[in-house]
């Protein structure tokens, strides 16, 4: 059951891909170069590319980038937004990359959505030694007091584990590198986080997390009743009410290294 609900949920995003590529947020640059500073090399595989979002940004740092996308409306639109990236559909369970042709390998909100017993060493075949494996996420920071109420009126549904900076922290912790192949492969986990912010409007931020997962899987009436509960608390809010404002964001990473 708990496998074919991930399934559902990282099989929904295709069909807002217009939208997700309009609205995610992209990632930090210094989280970036960080999940690469132990690399041997500038070759790097966005896996679980999506509409491009982290493939922009390690194209801006200087990488050599291949995206690999599963979802075949993600993957038009990232080649549409970065026709000079090659763009190669695969998933992170089978990826169409010889062995140890990549010094790193990123993925940008997508390693929970992979399946690591198959994932792991399929990574690792693909890895050069000494290469880099890096999931980067970009979580609200709930230490800002209106975020914090933000998080409380979308429900775990919208803004859930990994969503919040002391979720992450746990989430990451116990799940996805432990298992990336085995302990033979990968060395141990290390955990940081990097400041980061995306301007807003009301609307623009509730069009953001229509795109999350959990709510393009709910049933239309839940849906919209969930998002016009966000959009009144939006309403409601100084920090928020009125023009464009910043989102109170980390980029956060969990990287280790193949051995």
């Amino acid at each position: 059951m708990e496998q074919t609900e991930r399934l559902r949920h990282a099989s929904s995003f295709g069909a807002a891909a217009t939208a997700y590529a309009e609205h995610r947020p992209d990632y930090a640059p210094a989280a970036v170069r960080w999940a690469l500073e132990p690399a041997p090399g500038l070759r790097v595989l966005d896996l679980g590319a999506g509409t491009g979002k982290l493939t922009a940004t390690l194209v801006a740092v200087g990488a050599e980038v291949t995206a690999v996308e599963p979802d075949p409306a993600m993957l038009t639109e990232l080649r549409r937004a970065l026709p000079e990236v090659r763009a190669l559909p695969g998933s992170a369970e089978a990826m169409p990359l010889p062995d140890a042709s990549v010094d790193a390998v990123l993925a940008g909100n997508a390693m929970h959505w992979f399946d690591m017993a198959v994932a792991g060493p399929e990574i690792a075949r693909v890895l050069a030694p000494g290469g880099v494996l890096a999931g980067l996420w970009n979580v609200m920071d709930d230490r800002v007091d209106w975020v914090a109420g933000l998080v409380r009126v979308s429900g775990s549904a919208v803004i859930g584990p990994r969503d919040t900076p002391a979720s992450w922290r746990v989430e990451t912790a116990r799940l996805h590198l432990p298992e990336a192949g085995g302990a033979a492969r990968f060395g141990s986990p290390e955990q940081t986080e990097f400041p980061h912010g995306q301007r807003r409007t009301a609307d623009s931020l509730v069009a953001t997390l229509a795109t999350r997962a959990g709510t393009l899987v709910m049933p239309e009436q839940e849906r919209q009743v969930t998002l016009g509960r966000i959009r009144a608390f939006l309403a409601d809010r100084p920090e928020t009410a009125a023009g464009d404002f910043t989102l109170p964001m980390l980029t956060c990473v969990l990287r280790t290294r193949r051995r």
